[in-house]
């Protein structure tokens, strides 16, 4: 009898194993969830836009638009640097992109590796790659000053923003509905799997944005069911001043329309704090 019973305990130990590995093997399509196929361009939101193609230092090719605000453009000029989500592409992006051309910012964003029609697959080292494809392109291809740049990252973009922002010397650092590290991500919807199985995938946002040393803007709602509050308040404890913190209201997705006017009216307001550089007090033409 004991020796059926420790032969069922060895099994069900076999399984847990297996399943830890076979977990931990699958993590990366439990994080990342690209689409492949592009729902819209800017021109079906109304947005004048350039298509972009650049490539990773690693030879991946990535997929982005260069959409242009109306006029007037906002003054001192500015360039936004956006990063979306986990999930989606850059045709899910619309609205958001629509409030910032409404403000007078031009926006580049680009898909990570593996999502729309960039190639590849995606990675912490390779979003990371894909993000300082971008920068480069911007500061060197299109000779715009790193002064002049704005940084923009919505959740799972808001560890690849901070990371860039880490790296390079924006104008300033916008982070919404995002976490400190995925590991706290992992402790509160799989609390039990979270310390059984190491992550391979860590994004700890929270060490790079100690080392940002651009003004910061932090937004996040109470109601975010996705990724909690409390996750953004710690990215907003670690940044250098000058910070400031904005509470949205809503869920994850659609916290910044539901926020409106006041989302609109806090990045406008911390976008005219920026101070002006010197590229753009001689107007440079783009």
């Amino acid at each position: 009898m004991l020796l059926k019973i420790t032969s069922y305990l060895l099994l069900a130990l076999l399984g847990l194993l297996l399943f830890g590995l076979m977990l931990w093997w699958l993590q990366p399509r439990l994080i990342f969830f690209p689409f492949e196929r592009l729902a819209a361009t800017p021109t079906d939101w109304g947005l004048d836009y350039e298509e972009v193609q650049l490539t990773a230092e690693d030879g991946v090719s990535l997929h982005g638009w260069l959409v242009a605000p109306p006029e007037p453009r906002r003054s001192p000029p500015r360039t936004l640097l956006f990063f979306h989500g986990n999930a989606g592409n850059i045709s899910h992006r619309g609205e958001s992109i629509a409030i910032f051309t409404d403000l007078g910012l031009e926006v580049l964003i680009i898909d990570y590796r593996g999502y729309g029609r960039s190639s590849g697959s995606p990675s912490q080292r390779g979003l990371y790659r894909d993000a300082a494809a971008a920068w480069h392109w911007l500061t060197q291809a299109r000779a715009i000053p790193p002064e002049d740049i704005v940084i923009f990252g919505r959740s799972l973009g808001g560890a690849v923003a901070a990371w860039l922002a880490a790296q390079t010397s924006p104008a300033g650092l916008i982070l919404e509905s995002s976490f400190d590290r995925l590991q706290s991500l992992a402790d509160t919807h799989y609390p039990l799997l979270s310390r059984l199985i190491p992550l391979r995938v860590e994004f700890p946002a929270v060490e790079q944005i100690a080392s940002v040393r651009c003004p910061v803007l932090v937004l996040h709602s109470p109601d975010d069911e996705i990724v909690p509050a409390r996750l953004g308040r710690r990215l907003y404890e670690a940044a250098s001043a000058p910070k400031r913190f904005v509470e949205l209201r809503g869920g994850h997705n659609e916290g910044f329309l539901r926020s409106q006017p006041q989302y609109q009216q806090a990045l406008d307001s911390f976008l005219t704090g920026l101070p002006a550089s010197d590229s753009s007090s001689r107007g440079h033409d783009r």
